[in-house]
C-alpha cells in the first residue's frame, strides 16, 4: 500500500494571492479527499534567498500590467464567490512578527484559531500588523490569548522552525506565495490551483494513495 498523498499549502500572511487561494483550498480538500498541511513560510526570506520581490515592485511603471493584474484577481474572487478581501491599506506589511507567531500558535495547539485572526486582521478588516500594538489588540479582539503566543514566539525553537520551513521551502523550489506542493511536484501561484487538483487526482489514481 502507497504511503498517504502529502499536500501542501506554503504561505505567508503578507500574500494577498496566498490569502486568496486558502479560501479555494476547502473545495478542493471536499472534492478530492485529501487535506493541505499548512506550512508557514517568511516570504522576506524567500526574497532575499531567490532576488525575487513582491508583485507590487515587480508590476511598478510596467504599463498595462498591473491593471491586468487587478482584473485577474477578479477573475478569481467571482470565480470562488470570494466576497471577503479588501486590500491592506498598509501593504506591504513586515510579516516577521505574524509568521513566527504562525508557528508559535502551531506548537501551542492554537493554529487554526490564529490563523484565521491573522487574515482577517491582514484582508477582511485590514491593519497595520507589523505595530506591536495592533498586532496584539486585533489578536485581542478575535478572542486569542496573543500574550501566550507573543511570549512563545521569541523562543529559539520556534524561531529555528520558520528559518527552516522557509530554507526547506527554498531548497524545493519555492521563489514566492502561494506555493504548493502535490508529493513533489511544486505549483505557484493562486491561478494554478486547477492544475494543483487535477495533480492530486493523478497521483492518487496513479499511485493508489490513501488520502491524508
Amino acid at each position: 500500500m502507497a504511503a498517504p498523498l502529502k499536500v501542501e499549502f506554503h504561505f505567508d500572511f503578507g500574500s494577498p494571492n496566498a490569502y486568496l487561494a486558502e479560501l479555494a483550498l476547502p473545495a478542493i480538500e471536499q472534492r478530492t479527499g485529501v487535506k493541505f498541511d499548512y506550512v508557514p513560510v517568511l516570504l522576506g526570506g524567500v526574497y532575499k534567498a531567490t532576488g525575487n520581490m513582491s508583485p507590487a515592485e515587480s508590476l511598478r511603471g510596467i504599463k498595462n500590467k498591473p491593471e491586468y493584474n487587478a482584473r485577474e484577481t477578479e477573475r478569481f474572487l467571482r470565480r470562488h464567490n470570494i466576497t471577503k478581501f479588501r486590500m491592506n491599506p498598509f501593504f506591504p506589511v513586515n510579516t516577521l512578527a505574524l509568521m513566527r507567531g504562525a508557528v508559535a500558535a502551531e506548537f501551542e495547539g492554537m493554529f487554526e484559531s490564529y490563523f484565521r485572526a491573522a487574515y482577517h486582521h491582514m484582508w477582511v478588516e485590514p491593519k497595520k500588523m507589523d505595530d506591536t500594538r495592533v498586532f496584539r489588540e486585533a489578536f485581542l479582539s478575535s478572542g486569542l490569548d496573543v500574550d501566550r503566543i507573543i511570549a512563545r514566539a521569541q523562543q529559539d525553537d520556534v524561531k529555528k522552525k520558520l528559518i527552516e520551513n522557509t530554507s526547506s521551502a527554498v531548497a524545493r523550489g519555492t521563489f514566492g506565495s502561494p506555493t504548493f506542493f502535490v508529493g513533489n511536484e511544486i505549483y505557484f501561484g493562486k491561478d494554478s490551483l486547477r492544475d494543483v487538483e487535477d495533480e492530486i487526482l493523478m497521483q492518487l489514481s496513479s499511485g493508489k494513495r490513501k488520502t491524508a
